[in-house]
């Protein structure tokens, strides 16, 4: 089975103990644009090509294991994503969470790369 196609790592989420400090920061300092905020808990920045989501840590969370949630995968295509999930079952790759499409439209799957981190496969139409 061949490869599907990718466009790179475009999307980075980010475990936060200091949510409005980071977002402030991303924001006003780096010149990020907030793409989506769903709630208080949660936003989307992008600045133009690339996607990085700030996730709320709750209060009581270390983030001994660092702030990483995990990496995104830019795919061309929503199709693109299954095509994925076919050739990553087709080399016994297990998928942490199978195709889904979200609240956003964007539609992704997930698993592990062998070092245990969470590796995100998406289409997201703004940057895709």
């Amino acid at each position: 089975m061949e490869r599907p196609p990718h466009l790179g790592i475009r999307h980075v989420a980010l475990y936060t103990n200091a949510f409005d400090a980071m977002k402030r920061f991303y924001v006003d300092r780096l010149g990020f644009e907030v793409e989506w905020e769903p709630d208080a808990d949660n936003v989307y920045l992008c600045s133009g090509s690339d996607n990085l989501a700030l996730h709320r840590a709750a209060a009581d969370r270390v983030l001994a294991g660092g702030p990483l949630d995990h990496i995104g995968i830019i795919v061309p295509s929503a199709e693109d994503v299954d095509r994925w999930a076919d050739y990553l079952g087709a080399h016994g790759v297990e998928l942490k969470a199978a195709p889904r499409t979200h609240r956003d439209g964007a539609r992704s799957l997930y698993l592990r790369d062998p070092d245990g981190n969470v590796v995100q496969i998406i289409h997201h139409p703004p940057i895709s």
